[in-house]
């Protein structure tokens, strides 16, 4: 399994190796040795799994979790093809702002690992998109934040959702939530003190790995 760290400072992305034959596939999402190379420490302890379906043209995010308690994230599609996004808002973070899309799909098989406080988005680029996520928190409606996709502030590089094949119904854009719609801009949550600190999430990342390197093997 390859790994790289991406734009976003923490954010690491692991590409592994997929075994084909007449019988179909085999493939490790996640491999602990690959994470321990390029991180330096295990992965959190998982407090919950999730699987997310969408259909094409759908965009769920960008979310992130209240920090404290914060939570960390290991993502990749199992099925269908999805363009994942990855927001920097951690404010003191060298590379804040700073956003990096990858695509994820069920070709190459590749998988993000995201730190405490970085939002994450994606857009399902065909029906049936398949997202699947290991989480380092269990979810907590009141911890649950999101900023708007659509801020002109973050620059998101949506595709063009007005194009027929990526759009709602009748052509009307993006299929957003409710929540996602109402979502605050940047700065708008800036102001209102709902950013994480770079350095608390550094901090909750650390105490994670901690824990992660107790469990008993």
């Amino acid at each position: 399994m390859d790994a790289r760290e991406l734009a976003v400072k923490g954010v690491l992305e692991f590409s592994p190796t997929v075994f084909r034959d007449d019988r179909g596939l085999l493939v490790s999402h996640y491999q602990e040795e690959a994470l321990m190379m390029a991180r330096g420490r295990p992965l959190f302890p998982v407090a919950q799994t999730l699987h997310t379906e969408s259909r094409r043209g759908v965009v769920r995010g960008v979310h992130y979790t209240a920090t404290p308690p914060g939570a960390a994230k290991y993502v990749y599609c199992s099925r269908g093809e999805a363009l994942d996004i990855l927001v920097d808002i951690r404010v003191g973070s060298p590379t804040f702002g700073r956003t990096v899309a990858t695509r994820l799909d069920q070709r190459d098989f590749r998988a993000l690992y995201i730190p405490v406080g970085v939002g994450h988005a994606f857009v399902a680029l065909r029906d049936g998109t398949v997202m699947n996520y290991l989480l380092s928190a269990s979810y907590a409606p009141a911890n649950e934040l999101a900023l708007s996709p659509l801020d002109p502030e973050l620059r998101l590089p949506l595709p063009d959702l007005s194009l027929p094949d990526l759009s709602g119904p009748n052509g009307s854009g993006p299929v957003l939530s409710a929540r996602d719609r109402a979502a605050p801009t940047l700065s708008r949550a800036g102001a209102e003190g709902l950013l994480p600190s770079y350095d608390r999430c550094v901090e909750i990342d650390a105490e994670l790995s901690e824990r992660a390197c107790a469990r008993p093997r």
